[in-house]
């Protein structure tokens, strides 16, 4: 059984909630779990401390089990200093779309506008 430490959505429509949970790896992201941790309120200004609510030393205590972090609770973590997370590189996002769709087109126009070699002559069947 794979322990994972994740966000589980509430609050309503357009409203989100996350409560921060342990558990199994196979359940559903709001179904069952099998401890409570903290809760994450994205509505909330960055600089509020409300915003995050969480049990660090019951995350170290799963983790020390063998839990596994969800990448959003990884960067939470990362933020307090309990885990490192090694940052993300992906250099055509900062690219700005227009551009990126130019560049595949110019792409296109070369590849079609490139000479085609003569196909050689089949040998005559005997």
């Amino acid at each position: 059984m794979g322990v994972v430490i994740r966000m589980s959505r509430a609050g309503t429509k357009k409203r989100p909630f996350y409560h921060i949970v342990v558990a199994d790896s196979r359940a559903p992201r709001d179904g069952r779990f099998i401890e409570r941790l903290g809760y994450f309120n994205p509505l909330l200004p960055k600089d509020k401390k409300e915003r995050l609510v969480l049990d660090f030393e019951k995350v170290k205590a799963w983790m020390a089990k063998g839990a596994l972090p969800s990448d959003r609770v990884s960067r939470f973590l990362d933020a307090e200093g309990i885990l490192k997370r090694e940052k993300r590189n992906n250099p055509e996002k900062a690219i700005p779309r227009k551009e990126r769709k130019a560049a595949a087109e110019e792409a296109a126009k070369e590849a079609s506008a490139a000479p085609k070699a003569p196909a050689a002559p089949a040998a005559p069947a005997a």
